[in-house]
Order: C-alpha cells, then structure tokens, then sequence
C-alpha cells in the first residue's frame, strides 16, 4: 500500500530519512517560507540547509511531487501549494505596525545588543542591564506626518532557539539595515507557537497611541516584547483578523 504524503514535522526515527525530510520542507511550505509558484533552493542547498545526502533531498522532493505540492520542469523545482495556510494569514507581522513603504516614505530599521528598556527587561525575566537584542523601526511618509516608531526586545529563549535571531548578536552595530521583517517566520520554523496580546492605550492628552505587544510561545515562555508608538491624528493602524471556517 503506497504511503500517504508526511502531514506534519512529528515523526519518528522509524521513518526514513527521506520521509522525515520529506514533511521538514512540507511544513516549511506551509509556513510560507517559499510562496506557492516560487522555485525551491536547488538541491545542494537543500542538502546543506538539512544536513543530508543530495540524494535524500532528491528521495524526499519525489515523495512531495507525488503528493502534489511540489512541481519540477525545465526552471527546477517550485511549490503547488493552492496558497498560504490559515495559520501565515492570522500571524502577526513584524515588527507590529510594519507597513510597506509609499512613494518618498522613510522606513529605517537597525539592531544593537544592548540592555532592553526597563518594562520589557521584567517582561522577558532579564535581569537588570542584562543585555540582549533590541531592533528599532522607525516609518513616517515623505512630508514627516503618519510617524512610527517601535522598539523590540527578544527574550533568551528566543536567542537560543532561533538561529536566525542568534546570528544577529554579532552584527549589532545599530547603523546597518535590520531585515528582521520574517522573525515570527523565523520562531515558528524553530518549533514554537507564537501567542501574542495586544494592549492599546492613548498618551495622556495627546493624540498619540501606544501599541504594547508580548509574545509568548506554547509553554508560556516570553519571546519579546514591542512598544509601538503612532501619531492618531495623521495616521491610522489596521487590525485584520481571519477566522477559520466553521466546522
């Protein structure tokens, strides 16, 4: 009886290698990490990103191909997938309040390992003036109105369990460009279940809101922690929520 395509990353070492690759790169589909329609790395790549044999890598796209997600012509090797899962829908983006860029807009994001504020040092357990990564984003449109700032702190927890965010620590000079736009990408590739909560408050008479945002995984243990902050009369933040479907 031929065996059905790896629905998830919970197997077991009984399972073939391959198999197991197999449902590694199936999760990482669903997660969005490569859209449906764009090519997969090739299979060197493949082979180093896993650990593996480029001859498992092979084993593991054919038992993908047979299952309809993956595709391969004369381009290589690209996903099927109908499109992004529930899940990539309702995840929060990063850093929240993120927007693309319009015309003349000024976007800035850096990174530095440095002691986090205060508030978000007693959030994340740090001890006080333990240093971690903190990345800062800043947005406003071409003429200043619409402004944006934000300042993130990660956890240890997240240090030590997203390598992505590690390899940060030692390219921290606070000047350079910060692409952390794909860290809750990043923790749920590593196997954690993002929980965020949202509080939302208006700076006494002004008409700037603050947006605090925590972020904890499936064993309550915090990953990090935001405080944005939004000029209310220029500018305007959109919440949007997916609901699965009943049933």
């Amino acid at each position: 009886m031929a065996r059905t395509i790896p629905h998830d990353r919970s197997l077991t070492d009984a399972q073939p290698l391959y198999w197991r690759i197999a449902a590694e790169l199936l999760g990482e589909l669903r997660d969005g990490t490569v859209p449906p329609g764009e090519r997969l790395p090739g299979e060197r790549q493949l082979a180093e990103h896993f650990g593996v044999s480029r001859e498992t890598v092979r084993q593991a796209l054919e038992v993908l191909r047979r299952g309809g997600v993956v595709a391969t012509d004369r381009r290589g090797s690209h996903a099927t997938l109908p499109g992004l899962p529930v899940e990539t829908a309702t995840s929060p983006t990063f850093p929240v309040g993120a927007r693309s860029a319009g015309p003349g807009a000024a976007d800035r994001a850096t990174v530095a390992w440095e002691a986090p504020p205060p508030e978000h040092a007693e959030a994340l357990g740090l001890a006080p003036h333990r240093r971690t990564l903190v990345h800062r984003y800043e947005s406003a449109d071409a003429d200043g109105v619409g402004r944006r700032t934000a300042v993130t702190s990660f956890s240890a927890v997240a240090l030590a369990e997203v390598a992505e965010l590690a390899r940060y620590r030692d390219r921290t000079d606070a000047t350079g460009s910060a692409q952390l736009r794909r860290a809750y990408d990043w923790m749920r590739k590593a196997g954690l279940t993002l929980h965020h909560r949202d509080a939302i408050t208006r700076l006494p008479g002004t008409s700037t809101v603050r947006v605090t945002r925590r972020v904890h995984d499936q064993h309550a243990r915090p990953l990090e922690v935001t405080d944005l902050v939004v000029d209310g009369q220029q500018d305007t933040l959109v919440y949007e929520f997916t609901l699965p479907a009943a049933g």
